[in-house]
């Protein structure tokens, strides 16, 4: 069943995560609403990727509660989690590509495990997907050896963009990038969440994508959301960690306004 609009995308309450008897997320709570681009951040180490891989159904919950698109993966059956993952896209860090499949075959991985068709239709969607994230045709029989880090990314991003999605999670997007790349993909998924209607959840350590991209922030410190909203509601939070990580050197570097006159 989909969920009504008026749900949010992303609703968490109370989870309790980790590894064996080891707690990683410590009654986590976390709510993100439908269009909505959000970014977290945490220091490493903090619980950001056992968070994302218990939203995704990949680790199970020790307690709490958490759906998404209205749905709790820990009580779906098999068809109705495969249901949940194909309104789901995924960017997982460093790309994940299959080294040995060509970039067109990489992008159209998705839709041949969830879709039925023909080789001409999943090439025309995967070509159409690569030419919406800036690579072309010719792009399209590299091997994954063959790219920079910046078509990586953008590779990445069409696969997750494949069975068109409603909500997309970005794990660490521009980590790896120099500032000229990492300005063009902050500014293409701008692009593409305001062209799609996409909900955006976001993993990151970069100011300036925050800065740029996210309409909201929420930090995580051990295994809690201690502080979310814009970021000038960072800025001004006053838990220790949260003011070294936006209000720092590197803080004052993107936000020279916050520099004492």
């Amino acid at each position: 069943m989909l969920a009504s609009p008026e749900e949010p995308a992303i609703r968490i309450s109370r989870l309790v995560a980790g590894f064996g008897s080891h707690v990683v997320i410590d009654g986590l709570s976390l709510m993100v609403n439908r269009g909505e681009i959000i970014g977290l951040v945490g220091a490493s180490g903090s619980g950001k990727t056992v968070l994302l891989r218990t939203m995704l159904g990949l680790l199970p919950k020790m307690s709490g509660s958490v759906q998404v698109l209205g749905e709790s993966l820990a009580n779906a059956t098999r068809n109705e989690a495969r249901a949940i993952g194909a309104r789901c896209g995924t960017m997982f860090q460093q790309g994940a590509l299959f080294s040995s499949l060509t970039v067109r075959e990489n992008v159209e991985f998705p839709m041949r495990e969830y879709l039925r068709g023909s080789d001409l239709m999943f090439r025309e969607v995967a070509l159409a997907k690569l030419n919406m994230v800036g690579l072309g045709a010719s792009d399209a029989e590299k091997l994954p050896a063959e790219l920079s880090g910046g078509m990586t990314k953008r590779v990445a991003l069409a696969r997750a963009l494949a069975l068109d999605p409603e909500l997309i999670f970005l794990d660490e997007p521009t980590s790896g990038l120099d500032p000229i790349a990492a300005g063009a993909f902050d500014a293409l998924i701008r692009a593409l969440h305001q062209t799609l209607s996409l909900t955006v959840f976001m993993i990151t350590h970069d100011l300036n994508t925050l800065n740029s991209v996210c309409k909201r922030v929420a930090a995580l410190y051990e295994g809690k959301i201690i502080a979310d909203g814009s970021m000038s509601s960072m800025q001004a939070s006053q838990h220790p960690w949260v003011q070294a990580y936006f209000c720092g050197e590197r803080g004052h570097s993107i936000h020279p306004s916050l520099q004492d006159s």
